[in-house]
């Protein structure tokens, strides 16, 4: 399924940046231990999808504050109820953020894959990486204006957010500016799903005390970095300063010591 936005969004002139630039993997172990790929993340456009009861490109059902994404190529639709595409989101003050599983197609693409090198992104390689088509289309005049179909693009998103994670996740008002990390791109000691029935609240540190950093959606695979124990509880940190208990989520190999 995918999602087309309306005009009348107060858009911002921004041009796309690369936030990181990926580290390849080293052919050689560093003192012994492999040097890890980070994931590639870019500044992006995002809207809000909606569409409550509408069924996603996945085959998941849209609830009223659902947490996914969609993006603009069939070749990143993680399966149903799952997430081997998963992305970080973040509001670009880096105060809140959502891992969130890519479950929809869009918006205004099917095959614009833009996060991979021009060798292999299945459509518009003239483009910069990390550049959306419609963002192309919308600010630059790329393709006459006009997105794959051959509609006037209207604004430039690169990533529709469904609403738990625009309004619960990222506590967005409107139409935004976003930092998106492709977790996919990257390598980690170790990855994990999150179980449960409601998306996991991310700490700060690790303390149920410490102040929240956003939410970790269900059925989301997020890379684990390392364990701490703070006496009580286990915790798993899966980002920059994003720490969630350890019994949240199901790991599929030991996770090293912090």
């Amino acid at each position: 399924m995918n999602t087309w936005k309306a005009a009348g969004h107060v858009l911002l002139a921004v041009a796309v940046v690369a936030l990181s630039t990926p580290a390849p993997v080293s052919a050689k172990p560093k003192h012994g231990r492999r040097v890890l790929e980070r994931p590639l993340t870019y500044r992006l456009y995002a809207t809000r999808e909606g569409l409550v009861g509408s069924t996603t490109s996945s085959g998941h059902r849209i609830t009223e504050r659902d947490h996914f994404v969609a993006l603009p190529s069939t070749k990143t639709v993680s399966p149903k109820g799952k997430g081997a595409f998963t992305v970080r989101v973040c509001r670009t003050d880096g105060t809140r953020c959502e891992y969130a599983p890519v479950w929809d197609v869009g918006p205004w693409n099917e095959h614009d894959d833009y996060w991979n090198p021009a060798d292999r992104r299945a459509k518009f390689a003239s483009l910069p990486q990390g550049v959306p088509e419609a963002q192309a289309a919308y600010q630059d005049g790329f393709n006459g204006g006009k997105d794959e179909r051959g509609r006037t693009v209207r604004n430039p998103a690169g990533l529709d957010l469904a609403d738990g994670t625009f309004w619960d996740g990222l506590g967005l008002k409107g139409s935004s500016y976003v930092d998106v990390t492709f977790l996919w791109t990257g390598d980690s000691p170790a990855t994990a799903v999150v179980t449960g029935g409601a998306p996991l609240v991310v700490r700060t540190s690790a303390s149920d005390d410490a102040p929240p950093a956003g939410l970790a959606a269900v059925g989301a695979q997020v890379p684990i970095e390392c364990s701490v124990s703070d006496g009580a509880t286990h915790w798993n940190r899966i980002g920059p300063g994003h720490y969630v208990p350890e019994a949240d989520l199901r790991a599929d190999t030991a996770v090293p010591s912090c």
